[in-house]
């Protein structure tokens, strides 16, 4: 269940974003998520460490996965440095700092080793009968936000909700993956315990129009 400081951050961003909700600017959107290069995406700041190809000679992403890695504000800019540096190392396409900054680290034709091989199939988030051992690192596109140390259980900014809001609308954009196929990390694999890992996350991403 989303908390209601969650669900508020969620109520905010959708405040601060109308003005790119309109039908027009959708189709905007959706002409910049499918160009290549190194775009200015309206309301998002975003660091380009690997520029965008063309689209059409992308790795067939079909699933989009969220994650959150234990690190403190201010860890997602080394994290993406070292993805650049080595882009199938244990780690992600995508990084979201703290501050709502999005770094882009790695080649959309290359695939970083995330995920644990959808292990998971006690149903005990979605129905896992589509997900088990299908929802793996080859065909889903990894997304990493910072900042929940030293306690795990600390949701995402309101910065990074405002950022992911967007950003969820372009990776799905550029790759036509439907809103059904944001998965959580948790909700694919036996994760830690303590937290659901990138739940909040996954399903205001499936909840937002």
């Amino acid at each position: 269940m989303i908390s209601i400081r969650l669900l508020a951050a969620a109520l905010s961003a959708l405040a601060l974003f109308a003005s790119v909700g309109t039908k027009a600017d959708e189709t905007a959107l959706a002409t910049i998520a499918r160009s290549s290069g190194t775009p200015d995406i309206p309301g998002l700041k975003i660091v380009w460490l690997t520029p965008w190809g063309d689209v059409a000679k992308a790795h067939p992403w079909r699933n989009i996965i969220v994650h959150q890695t234990e690190g403190p504000a201010g860890s997602a800019r080394g994290g993406a440095l070292e993805q650049a540096k080595n882009p199938t190392r244990r780690g992600v396409t995508v990084w979201v700092e703290t501050d709502g900054t999005v770094y882009w680290a790695v080649s959309e034709t290359l695939v970083p080793t995330h995920g644990d091989g959808a292990n998971r199939n006690d149903n005990k988030y979605i129905d896992n009968k589509p997900t088990y051992r299908q929802v793996v690192r080859d065909n889903s596109i990894g997304v990493e936000f910072a900042g929940n140390y030293p306690d795990v259980a600390k949701g995402p900014t309101e910065a990074q909700i405002a950022a992911w809001r967007i950003l969820v609308r372009v990776l799905r954009a550029r790759y036509a993956i439907p809103r059904e196929r944001v998965y959580a990390h948790n909700w694919i694999d036996y994760k830690d315990a303590r937290y659901c890992e990138g739940c909040a996350l996954a399903t205001l991403a499936r909840e937002w129009e």
